[in-house]
């Protein structure tokens, strides 16, 4: 296993974004787990039947993104006062577990800061979103009668890794490698490492079958990846000019 620590490039501005994503992030985390809660309640589902679920569940069901019900092939559970497609975004927002969370924000406070740097605060904002429903459209496809509520920021965050991979393909990152008693770190440079994560994705969707197999929506992941690497020339053009030098480059 392979988890990264740090890279070596700093960034010229502060990144608020970011941390205003990680801040939301873990603000509804909060109020789902801590708030909400285990406490069970009664929910509808048609003729005479229902579930008790927590209602912690029930806020996930509720926001998180379930294929058949965007696409119309399925009824909404639960029942739901605003439009389906809006699923497509607070899905990111939601996490099932603290390593969930601590898992998609660690990755995203490692690489997002100079992806942010390199477009500017809005336009981040605008492709961060864009690479989140690129993975959802991304896992729809896979599975499009999927009635699990797809949630996590690892789609967008994964468009953020695919930018990163573009912009800086030599930039170092410091990385905690481990197998059983053997345990190094490495400098690799961030070619390697997105690399060997996006094999990593890619081995266990097909592993998986549809790409949901465990928990984990491995084609969400790629999707996200792939789109991240497309949009990332839209947002920061090709100025001619020749990036600033890698730090973890200098002799």
């Amino acid at each position: 296993m392979f988890f990264p620590l740090r890279d070596y490039r700093p960034s010229r501005t502060f990144p608020g974004v970011t941390v205003t994503i990680i801040a939301i992030d873990v603000l509804i985390y909060l109020y789902q787990a801590f708030l909400l809660g285990d406490r069970r309640v009664w929910v509808e589902l048609g003729g005479g039947h229902g579930a008790y679920l927590s209602r912690e569940m029930l806020f996930l069901y509720t926001y998180g993104l379930s294929p058949c019900e965007v696409l119309g092939s399925c009824s909404p559970f639960p029942p739901v006062e605003f439009p389906l497609w809006m699923t497509l975004f607070t899905s990111m927002f939601l996490h099932g577990s603290i390593l969930h969370l601590v898992g998609n924000m660690w990755y995203l406070w490692v690489f997002a800061d100079n992806v942010e740097d390199a477009m500017g605060k809005v336009r981040f904002v605008l492709f961060y979103l864009l690479s989140g429903l690129a993975a959802a459209g991304a896992q729809i496809a896979a599975d499009p009668t999927s009635t699990v509520p797809m949630i996590g920021a690892s789609g967008a965050v994964s468009g953020v890794l695919g930018a990163y991979l573009v912009l800086y393909p030599r930039g170092r990152v410091l990385t905690l490698l481990w197998f059983f008693y053997f345990v190094r770190l490495l400098r690799l440079p961030a070619l390697y490492f997105l690399g060997f994560w996006f094999l990593f994705q890619l081995l266990n969707a097909s592993l998986a079958g549809s790409g949901a197999g465990g928990g984990v929506a491995w084609i969400a992941h790629i999707g996200g990846f792939l789109a991240g690497m497309g949009l990332i020339r839209l947002f920061v053009p090709r100025t001619g000019q020749s990036p600033p030098k890698d730090p973890a480059l200098d002799p």
